[in-house]
């Protein structure tokens, strides 16, 4: 993908882009995360504590985006049914939220784990 689709799409609302992320990711199967050198996932907490968050991607190319040159943070794929099974019930126990596709206008779709997991299925059961 070069550059200008991906900052085309990067610059949609937070709702476009969500959309465009159940679009891409029920037709890849994959979710992508940000991880360390210790393999631990990205993690964001609101300026005011009230929401804590894992971001996540669409495709390799926007997580790489968003992680650019900062701390040596790696895109991971996460298959679909990995994601259901083990992520969202770890990260429901944890209480930690689901950021969508961050844009470059700082806004992202917030959901619970459980939310975003039935809106694949439900996308899904649709095609």
């Amino acid at each position: 993908m070069n550059q200008e689709p991906l900052d085309t799409i990067l610059e949609l609302d937070g709702e476009e882009r969500f959309d465009y992320f159940l679009d891409t990711v029920i037709e890849e199967r994959d979710i992508w995360i940000l991880i360390n050198a210790d393999n631990r996932f990205l993690k964001i907490v609101s300026d005011d504590d009230d929401v804590a968050y894992l971001p996540v991607w669409p495709s390799e190319s926007f997580a790489a985006q968003y992680a650019g040159d900062a701390g040596g943070l790696t895109p991971k794929r996460l298959s679909l049914p990995e994601f259901f099974n083990k992520w969202v019930p770890g990260l429901t126990k944890d209480g930690l939220e689901i950021g969508v596709f961050p844009g470059t206008d700082g806004t992202l779709w917030i959901t619970s784990p459980t939310d975003l997991k039935n809106d694949l299925q439900d996308e899904m059961a649709s095609l």
